[in-house]
Parts: structure tokens; sequence; C-alpha cells
């Protein structure tokens, strides 16, 4: 094997070139090598046919678009000792004609660029340009680059709103993106509504995103978050100021009927939320949204023996000061029955996309992280969830994009969604006594924080 050729991690080729998958190809063959030639000019991942046990190389290279696509392949081989023999003459042709063998033939426009300004620097985003120039989020810059150029724009204004007044909006949908793509999902980007129309070996699935943002005043200033100080302050959050905020983003939502349109009927359609209505709030907001949505909360005792024991209570209406009222249960609202689920993640930040990207060997070397939340607690008689501190930089470390993410499914759904459509993030249900029933993974994060440094 020539020895430009070299193995990467398989965070690292899932980051470059995910993107370019099909979900036959899950289907019939396995990953069993990651490698790059070149400077990653060109990645070669060795694969194994699941019905003869045959492997083969398949080589990539970015097209005109920056994208990384198929471009070659060695024949098929017993061993993969023997695949990797045969790759370096495919590698070395393709290298020695590279801008005729990367083009595909079907590249229109140029490479999509998220973060050169389009908009004059008084403008710009204060979380883009913190993020943009800062060495600690480089792993998070460089993760999304090779992300973005996969990244259709059916709105037309995705580059400019996510340097602007939708950074936040805009970074939630590509977290989408790289959760559904890690799936095994493809995902046609021609349509703008809703906003992933997506399918993979085993299905449809249509999710239009959206989130909580601050409030402002009239004349623009930020109105900040009730007090969270007292117990009481604290239950007034969840059980009525959080609803409120999550019923005007998803019932907008609900009010523009996509399951009407003709390339969602029959499928099974999501809203995906996320709370960005004040700093780190996901992280505190998260227990609100299964209340709002089945109308219910859920309060606990102990029984004699010290058992816990979850009381399940209706709940008509949030109310938050002289003005704001809602009715309590979104899923039971009319036309509701046409959304299957509602999917939220505490975790899907930035900062999912800095460790991510850290993983992957993105940004600066010197950047450094240490992640601290809370996570699901194993033992079912505890009310208090686990406590965690995680080394991101410890090889120990992994993550997932889907990790954290928790799917609401609706008990009056026209068209179910079956939780594997989703695998590896937590599913929810209401029973028939109003309890939520949860299949939860063994590892399954609530919200953290995530501290950086520079080594």
């Amino acid at each position: 094997m020539s020895s430009k050729v070299q193995d990467i991690k398989r965070t690292r080729f899932e980051a470059l070139a995910a993107y370019c998958r099909q979900p036959a190809a899950l289907l019939a063959a396995q990953e069993v090598r990651w490698l790059q030639a070149y400077e990653e000019s060109i990645l070669i991942v060795v694969i194994r046919d699941i019905a003869d046990g045959d492997f083969s190389a398949m080589l990539l290279a970015r097209d005109l678009k920056e994208r990384y696509r198929w471009v070659e392949m060695t024949g098929f081989f017993d061993s993969v000792e023997e695949t990797l023999a045969a790759a370096p003459d495919r590698i070395e042709k393709i290298y020695a004609d590279f801008g005729k063998q990367r083009a595909q033939g079907d590249e229109k426009g140029g490479p999509v660029d998220f973060f050169t300004p389009v908009v004059p620097e008084a403008r710009l985003n204060r979380d883009f340009a913190t993020v943009t120039s800062s060495e600690g989020y480089s792993p998070a810059v460089e993760l999304i680059k090779p992300m973005m150029r996969w990244y259709e724009d059916a709105d037309g204004n995705f580059v400019e709103q996510f340097q602007t007044t939708g950074f936040d909006t805009r970074l939630w949908e590509l977290y989408m993106f790289a959760a559904l793509v890690e799936t095994g999902y493809v995902l046609d980007r021609k349509i703008a509504m809703p906003d992933f129309c997506s399918r993979n070996a085993f299905g449809e699935l249509c999710i239009e995103a959206t989130t909580v943002n601050p409030t402002r005043t009239p004349t623009g200033d930020l109105v900040p978050p009730p007090p969270l100080d007292t117990p009481k302050q604290m239950e007034a959050f969840l059980r009525h100021y959080m609803p409120t905020r999550y019923a005007g983003p998803l019932t907008t939502k609900l009010g523009k009927k996509y399951w009407e349109r003709d390339h969602v009927k029959g499928r099974p359609l999501a809203f995906a939320i996320q709370d960005f209505h004040a700093p780190n709030s996901m992280v505190l907001s998260r227990t609100a949204l299964p209340i709002y949505l089945y109308g219910r909360v859920w309060d606990w005792r102990r029984d004699a023996q010290g058992k816990l024991v979850i009381v399940p209570q209706r709940i008509e209406e949030h109310v938050w000061g002289q003005t704001k009222r809602v009715q309590s249960g979104f899923f039971s609202l009319p036309g509701a029955e046409n959304v299957s689920a509602v999917i939220a993640n505490a975790s899907a930040t930035i900062s999912k996309f800095n460790r991510m990207g850290l993983l992957a060997g993105f940004g600066s070397n010197r950047v450094r992280m240490v992640r601290e939340g809370t996570a699901a607690n194993p033992d079912p008689n505890s009310v208090a969830p686990q406590v965690f501190v995680h080394d991101v930089n410890s090889p120990d470390y992994s993550e997932t994009w889907i990790e954290g993410m928790d799917v609401f499914h609706n008990p009056h759904a026209l068209h179910p969604l079956d939780p594997e459509m989703l695998p590896g993030a937590a599913h929810h249900r209401l029973d028939d006594e109003g309890q939520l029933v949860s299949l939860i993974p063994r590892w399954q994060p609530f919200g953290s924080v995530t501290r950086i440094s520079l080594a």
C-alpha cells in the first residue's frame, strides 16, 4: 500500500463524506475501514458485501462543489489486505488527472459557503461573529464547512439568516440535517416546505423545524426570562411560562397544514423544536415540553415501602401574566392528529457541533473541552438525574448526532412514527392511564454545558 494512504477515524470520515451515502448501500454492504490519500483529496472506504462476504474499496473525491462523491472502486477480494493492495493504482490514476476525474457533470453553481459574510459586519449576529472569530470554536466551524457543501438552500435565504437574525434557527436546522444523515436518510432539498422530506431504507419521514426565540419589546429590547430563584418560581416556569412559549411556534406550524401537500400526504410528519429564548434555556425547559404536548403534569410521591409512585394529572390551560393563556395538550388540538410526533434535543446547540468537530479532528489542536450536565438515571426509583463531567478530549469520549434526542409520539396520530425510524433517540408515549412511558437508550443526556479552554 502506498505511503500516501493513511487510516482515518470513522468519525472524521462521517463528517467529511456521510452525506453522499445512499440508503440501499447500508443494507447491501458494511463499512469496515476508512482511509485518505493526498491530504484528503481522496477518501477510501473498504466495504464488505453482506451477501457473499467479499471486500472492495470505494474511492471518493470532492466534486466541483467540494462534495465528496464516488469516482472509482476496486474489484472484489477475499480480504481487506488484498483490497487495499489494489487501491494505490486506482488512487494514482485519479490523482494524476484530478480535475477531470472529480467532475461529476451535474454540478450547478459554486460551493456553498456559510461563513464568508454576505452582509455588512454591523449586521452580523453576535454569536455568529463569536463562533467564526474564536479559536475555541474552530472545531465547529471546520466541521460545518464540509457539511454545508451538501446543504441545498431550498428557501434561498439560509446563508444570510445564518449570519444575521436566524443564527439559532438555522443552526437547529443544520443539526436536524446532520442527525438525519447519520441515521441513513437521503433528503430531497429541492422541497422548501416542510424543511426535510427524507427517506431511508425503512421508509419516509417529513420534518418541519422551528424554535422558541427571545421576546423583544416594541423598541427591540430583549425581555428577560422570569426569575428561577425558588421552587415555586421553577414550577411556574415549567408548568405555565414555557408551555406558553412552546405553544406559539408549534401552533403556527400546525396552521401551515403541511399534511395537505402532495409530498407529505400519507407520510409521518414531525415538528422539531428547540428552545433558544435565553442563554442555555434548553437545559432548564426540557421537562416543560411534554407537559404542553400531552396536557398533563406528573407529580411524584413515595409509597409505604419507599417505592417511587408517579401521579399524572390533567392540566387544561397554561396562564402567564395578565394576557397569556393557551390551551394545554397540543396533540389534542384540531388538526394535530396529522402530526406524528414532536422532536427535541436540549443538547443540540453550537457546543454539540464543537464537540463533534473535535471528535472528528477538526479545528485547532489547542482546544480543550469539558462537558458537564445531567443524564437519565437508570435507577427507576430515583427522581434525580445522573450528574456527569466528561473530558471531551479523552480517547474514551464518544458522541453521536442523535444522542440526546427526545421523540414525543402523538397518541392520536393518523400516521404513527415507527421508533425504528429514529434509532438512538429516546421515545416517549402516553399510555391509557396518562403515564409517560419512555424507551430510553442506555446513555441519554438531558442537557449540558461545555467549557472551552486553550492549551
